[in-house]
């Protein structure tokens, strides 16, 4: 099936367009990651269902395309934080330092993105690493292998791991629209992980994003209606999530007042600078409590996905801990001391630490 015949397929408007079943949405994706098809045509299709909106089956076949093309390094139980890749305007990117907790009390985290893109153009994860100086645009994959392998915290910067999203950036920018990519870039899963908090704008998607993370074989999967269309649960509100477990879903509302933890945030001008400024002060334990109850809230949630907890608050008493004797932020001294390695040596010394994955 060539791209026209699609073409014909998606772009017949609202009422007249149909679905792909998963065959054509994987020869689309197929032209379209390889740039087999124009840049004309990979606008038209992008744009087309975008007014129709993609079906499971399409996401499905968009999402093993790209991960069809990616590099990934397996991070053996881990779990995968799958946040907006156009980033944060008005909200504390807490996910971030919640890597670091987690990795501290053992469980592997994957973290990925790109510089930021349409349709929110905001703050995004590589830019909180280029305020801590390191080049994300020339960062190898062995140098975050490598600092994997020593603190249990994969960051994967998308297009330099899967290099047809690279090849389709431009493209994406000048169409300024959200497209079927801004849900298959997020679940890649470059670290081959069994679990995955996926964060979503509305909560409409529910149904449709829990069958694809069925049809993708995770093991449990929290899908939240968070902050910005982020991972990251409110701390100032209930958050409306998702929970895929055993087969089943089922609609969960986590609320921190139930945990003592309900706080109001205070305003902030969210920069690059300020998020990383803060994520640093909360595994320090000198930050607002607003922002280290989010962390903490979404740490325990997190490792309950993971199953290394049976419950959210067993994983509140295990995190609160980690953040106050200092060893997520040991960890992330560490991990920031590997990332900024510009070269990785051979034979790597076996005094160093080393996290089992």
């Amino acid at each position: 099936m060539n791209i026209i015949e699609i073409l014909k397929e998606v772009g017949r408007g609202k009422r007249g367009a149909r679905d792909l079943n998963y065959a054509e949405a994987e020869a689309a994706a197929e032209l379209i990651m390889t740039r087999s098809a124009t840049p004309a045509q990979i606008g038209a299709f992008f744009a087309a269902e975008r007014i129709k909106m993609e079906s499971v089956a399409e996401l499905e076949a968009f999402v093993n395309v790209c991960r069809k093309y990616s590099h990934r390094f397996p991070m053996q139980e881990g779990i995968d934080f799958a946040g907006p890749y156009d980033g944060r305007k008005s909200s504390f990117i807490a996910t971030f330092a919640t890597a670091f907790l987690l990795a501290s009390y053992g469980l592997p985290v994957t973290m990925h993105g790109s510089a930021p893109l349409p349709p929110k153009w905001g703050v995004t994860l590589p830019l909180l690493l280029q305020e801590m100086g390191v080049a994300t645009a020339d960062m190898s994959h062995e140098t975050a292998i490598h600092a994997a392998k020593q603190t249990g915290v994969l960051f994967v910067v998308s297009e330099q791991w899967c290099t047809p999203l690279r090849d389709l950036r431009s493209i994406r920018e000048e169409l300024g629209l959200r497209t079927v990519l801004n849900t298959a870039e997020k679940l890649v899963d470059y670290g081959s992980s069994p679990y995955i908090v996926f964060g979503v704008f509305h909560n409409t998607v529910f149904d449709k994003t829990a069958k694809v993370m069925q049809n993708l074989s995770y093991r449990r999967a929290l899908i939240v209606q968070g902050s910005e269309g982020s991972e990251d649960l409110f701390i100032d509100r209930p958050t409306r999530t998702y929970l895929f477990a055993n087969g089943k879903v089922s609609l969960q509302v986590i609320d921190p007042e139930m945990y003592g933890l309900d706080s109001v945030v205070p305003e902030h001008h969210w920069t690059p600078a300020e998020q990383l400024r803060i994520s640093e002060e909360v595994l320090q334990g000198t930050a607002p409590t607003a922002f280290s109850n989010q962390v903490m809230l979404n740490g325990a949630v997190r490792l309950f996905i993971a199953g290394r907890v049976d419950s959210i608050e067993e994983g509140l008493y295990t995190c609160k801990p980690l953040l106050e004797n200092g060893n997520a932020w040991e960890l992330y001294c560490r991990w920031r001391e590997a990332m900024l390695r510009k070269e990785i040596k051979t034979g790597a010394n076996t005094s160093e630490p080393h996290f089992h994955l």
